[in-house]
């Protein structure tokens, strides 16, 4: 009958309301052989259970050890608690680098990346490989720099270093790998061609409008037509220009170091001796400084939301960046505080004040104007320069009223901020910083990527610190600092509307950042 409990179940649940009457707990287990309740204390180990590891205070020192290696190889690790481990390799190359290549040399190999070895015949070989050894593996290529990486237990680093330094310096590059590099490359251009996500894209137009033809101003993204230009013999060209020992980090985080020193001696620096590409061929690399120019870059597009799923507006999508710093300038700690004080995000994001609900842009932007689709700050930061934006969106009829927002919310920095807002976005920011490094991907990324560019690291606690000492003053010091820049300007979609690149200066130039009347809208 309905509602009606079994005999043996309620056998079981009275033997369980009897438990919780005595002071000891319980684990229940069923016997077979009668169905009763059998009880065994949580004290007790089950049997044939592998013995438990706990962590102690002192096993996770939070220091990073750093060797460089005779032939300029550095090798740094960071200590920490558990089996498994991330290690790879940083390369200082990157789309900056390929002024004198076809565009896309980097983003190509990352494709061809762990395709085969001179161990490994191709991709299911290498992918074997390392399910065997329990873990993961990827490469990833950003403009500055190349990553391979790998997951495993750390019982199995040494298999890991000797496929990670036979994947970087013994690559399989035949015709077929290269062509299924194109392949995919030409499906990825055209996925980002359709859909309607302009991040990728804007994060490509605003550099170019920055840094006009220059290091980070190169396209990360290689062009169509230029596709073909890009064989074995020019990727082997940048190979041997580029991925050398001294502009190498191999990076560790829950490995032993003397272990991973003497592992990097043994596989990569051997490997580095006589690699696939030769060190005798030519050679032709680039140690410009970025040059920030300033400047406009327009695309006319239509996005065709025929496809989606979900109902999506029209949009024309705008970014206005300054010149920022370095990260290893001073001034970077304030920068990085101001883009969390600015914040944004869309206008169907939801969350708390954790989620930065109270940011400058979701307050003063989105919750005021409701025909903005999103306005989003941006800091991209690398070793020589940087630069700050703001990116919005909305129809395209409101394109001129969408800059004219934004122009005002530059303006506004060099009045200052109050304590409560600044104590706010210093705390998301601190927050922030140390939930990721909660994770060992990104503790690996952030050791390898602090070496690499500087040569040394910083602690969570310095940086916490160092976000605790920014003030007011360095807020408006470092907003007067951008606002001294030419701005770059960057419009994608239907950009008939966009004002004047001259009206956009002369904006940014008065204390109320209005733009001329006649680009206004409602003549506020």
């Amino acid at each position: 009958m309905a509602g009606r409990m079994s005999r043996s179940a309620g056998r079981y649940y009275r033997s369980l309301r009897k438990s919780f009457s005595t002071s000891s707990c319980l684990s229940y287990v069923e016997s077979p052989a009668n169905g009763d309740v059998m009880t065994t204390p949580l004290s007790v180990p089950l049997r044939d259970s592998p013995k438990p590891i706990y962590a102690e205070s002192a096993s996770e020192t939070f220091q990073t050890m750093t060797s460089k290696l005779n032939n300029g190889l550095t090798v740094t690790s960071q200590p920490k608690f558990g089996t498994f481990c991330t290690v790879g390799i940083l390369i200082n190359a990157g789309s900056r680098h390929e002024v004198a290549y076809p565009s896309g040399m980097s983003h190509y190999l990352e494709r061809c990346a762990f395709a085969g070895s001179s161990i490994y015949k191709d991709r299911d070989a290498v992918m074997l490989a390392v399910e065997k050894l329990g873990g993961i593996c990827d490469c990833q290529s950003s403009r500055d720099t190349t990553i391979y990486a790998a997951s495993v237990d750390r019982d199995k680093l040494e298999p890991l270093m000797e496929l990670l330094a036979d994947s970087v310096y013994q690559p399989t590059l035949d015709d077929d790998v290269i062509e299924q590099a194109r392949e995919s490359i030409n499906y990825e251009l055209d996925e980002l061609d359709k859909k309607p996500d302009p991040e990728p894209m804007m994060t490509e137009l605003i550099h170019e409008a920055g840094f006009r033809g220059n290091t980070v101003g190169l396209p990360k993204y290689p062009q169509a037509e230029t596709l073909h230009q890009i064989n074995k013999a020019s990727l082997q060209k940048f190979l041997r220009s580029y991925y050398l020992p001294e502009r190498m980090v191999v990076a560790g985080v829950g490995v032993d170091h003397d272990e991973l020193v003497a592992l990097s001696e043994k596989y990569v620096s051997a490997a580095a001796k006589s690699p696939s590409w030769s060190l005798d061929g030519a050679r032709e690399s680039d140690a410009s400084v970025a040059q920030y120019t300033g400047g406009e870059v327009k695309v006319q597009k239509h996005f065709d939301l025929s496809m989606s799923v979900v109902p999506m507006p029209e949009l024309a999508h705008v970014s206005i960046g300054m010149e920022s710093v370095k990260f290893t300038d001073t001034n970077f700690v304030p920068f990085a505080v101001l883009n969390m004080l600015m914040g944004g995000g869309g206008s169907f994001s939801a969350g708390g004040p954790g989620k930065g609900m109270f940011s400058r842009l979701y307050l003063n932007v989105l919750n005021r104007h409701h025909w903005m689709y999103a306005a989003t700050a941006y800091h991209h930061s690398y070793d020589d320069g940087g630069l700050f934006c703001i990116q919005g969106s909305a129809h395209p009829s409101q394109l001129r009223e969408c800059v004219h927002v934004i122009t005002q919310e530059f303006a506004k920095l060099t009045n200052g901020i109050d304590k409560v807002e600044l104590d706010r976005a210093k705390k998301q920011l601190q927050s922030m910083l140390m939930m990721n490094l909660e994770a060992r991907p990104v503790i690996f990324e952030d050791v390898g990527r602090q070496i690499l560019a500087t040569g040394e690291r910083k602690s969570p606690k310095q940086l916490c610190d160092m976000i605790d000492n920014v003030s007011n003053d360095d807020i408006v010091r470092v907003a007067r600092h951008m606002l001294s820049s030419r701005p770059a300007v960057a419009a994608l979609g239907d950009v008939k509307q966009l004002p004047d690149y001259e009206d956009i200066e002369n904006a940014l130039t008065r204390p109320d950042g209005k733009l001329p009347k006649k680009f206004r809208l409602f003549g506020r």
